[in-house]
């Protein structure tokens, strides 16, 4: 696989793939027997507008780890709020902050009144003078027994290690012990936990130093308040490097497969020699099926570009948080909304929004010469084999199902299928007889694909 290392994640391939109705994205061969003139390729979000400025008195030029969710019909935003004092070479202050949004696109601060700054509760601070100001870190708790005292959860880390936090409303928050629940790692980073639906339990992910590399560690929990021992994450056979956030999440659209955008940090190059700091730091994208074991690709999912300030350190944090959003394009579906940060040490430190196409963190591509693929062995369940595709005007996808030796269905073939071009989140694929896949469902088929100048990003067999 192109710029990527190939584990998949050791003990996971069984001699059938069951993937039934869920949605399957190729950010990794998981699904994949063999190929040819086809790779993985890695795609890259979109810039858009400046989402927030942290330009309030009680923010500052080091405001950063900022977490966003959705929650229901708002999307709510937590950040540090701090400012670097030059002269001193010491931080000022470290506050929790809130902002909200109802389109993930414009965001402004609620004066909350739960706490003053300089005399004034009309701010958005919501957590101050206690531990876990440097890097608190909260989600909305989607487990079914979580008790409504603690539907709202967070870690924040002191030097001790990982408090856990609790709040009725996401506003209002509590230590729900006084000891940390995490002390095997650093913690001067953003470190995260979130509900797992697909294995029913909590799952949480740390910095750790690993041979002087920064390194990440995971636990996991039933309670949130004891876990287990951290593990170091698996990346095969991938070079070390540091990586200095994680941002592990479930993805929304497909929560078996978990996806992160770390901050790879290159401690020793410098660009910018104005800059009294060396370190540059880019963003990088990596995906589990078990949250242990990770693919990660080499080549950057966010570059730096060409602002100059986003070659300083610490620049190019990814937040915590990926958020479905209207495309401004009228008539395009909706898309995907990342936010990194830029500006970081400098008057302006803000926060800025990239897109990506729903589902579009890899794709199999394949040039205008043209290039297939064979899935292994798979059970899915459904009537109908709908994919997420982009072609040229002259480009196509073509689908085949097989049997399990290889052999096409009658009626299922290459020929029987006429050229799919075209540009769509989910289009569902037809042959000559229609597009009916329910005589083969709960059955072991594969498939093959046919690709030219086009690229495919998901499939999802629909009931």
């Amino acid at each position: 696989m192109k710029g990527a290392n190939a584990n998949t994640g050791r003990g996971q391939q069984a001699d059938v793939c069951r993937i039934d109705s869920r949605l399957e994205l190729f950010v990794d061969d998981w699904l994949i027997e063999h190929r040819a003139g086809v790779e993985l390729r890695l795609q890259h979000p979109i810039p858009q507008e400046v989402s927030i400025v942290f330009d309030r008195p009680w923010e500052g030029n080091t405001s950063a780890y900022v977490t966003v969710f959705q929650d229901e019909n708002l999307y709510r935003m937590y950040y540090r709020g701090s400012h670097f004092d030059w002269a001193s070479g010491q931080s000022k202050h470290q506050v929790v902050c809130y902002a909200e949004s109802v389109d993930g696109v414009e965001w402004y601060r609620p004066e909350l009144g739960l706490h003053k700054w300089g005399g004034s509760a009309a701010n958005n601070i919501i957590w101050m003078n206690g531990p876990g100001t440097h890097n608190f870190t909260p989600f909305r708790d989607n487990n079914p027994q979580c008790r409504p005292e603690a539907r709202y959860k967070a870690l924040g880390g002191d030097e001790r290690g990982l408090l856990a936090f609790q709040s009725s409303n996401g506003l209002h928050w509590s230590l729900m012990q006084d000891r940390p629940v995490i002390t095997e790692g650093a913690f001067d980073s953003q470190n995260l936990a979130f509900w797992d639906s697909v294995r029913g339990r909590y799952a949480e992910y740390h910095r750790g130093f690993r041979d002087g590399v920064r390194d990440i560690m995971t636990c996991t929990s039933k309670d949130f308040l004891h876990w287990t021992q951290p593990e170091w994450l698996d990346f095969g056979d991938a070079p070390r490097e540091h990586l200095y956030t994680n941002t592990v999440i479930p993805y929304f659209r497909a929560p078996h497969l978990l996806l992160g955008c770390p901050m790879r940090f290159m401690e020793q190059r410098k660009k910018i020699e104005d800059h009294p700091y060396n370190g540059v730091s880019d963003g990088v994208l990596m995906t589990s099926r078990d949250g242990l074991h990770w693919h990660r690709w080499l080549e950057a999912f966010l570059r730096p570009g060409l602002q100059r300030e986003r070659w300083w350190q610490r620049n190019n944090y990814a937040a915590w948080g990926l958020l479905p959003t209207r495309s401004s394009i009228a008539g395009a579906p909706d898309e995907l909304s990342f936010y990194f940060n830029e500006h970081y040490y400098l008057d302006g430190n803000r926060l800025r929004r990239f897109t990506l196409r729903t589902d579009g963190f890899v794709s199999a591509h394949a040039e205008f010469a043209g290039g297939e693929f064979v899935t292994r062995p798979l059970v899915f369940e459904g009537c109908e084999l709908a994919i997420n595709y982009s072609t040229s005007a002259a480009g196509s996808v073509r689908v085949e199902i097989q049997d399990v030796e290889g052999q096409p269905i009658g009626g299922y073939s290459l020929d029987d299928c006429p050229e799919i071009y075209g540009d769509a989140i989910e289009e569902v694929v037809r042959w000559r007889t229609g597009g009916d896949v329910s005589g083969f469902s709960n059955r072991p088929v594969r498939l093959r694909f046919a690709l030219s100048d086009a690229d495919l990003y998901a499939i999802r067999f629909r009931r």
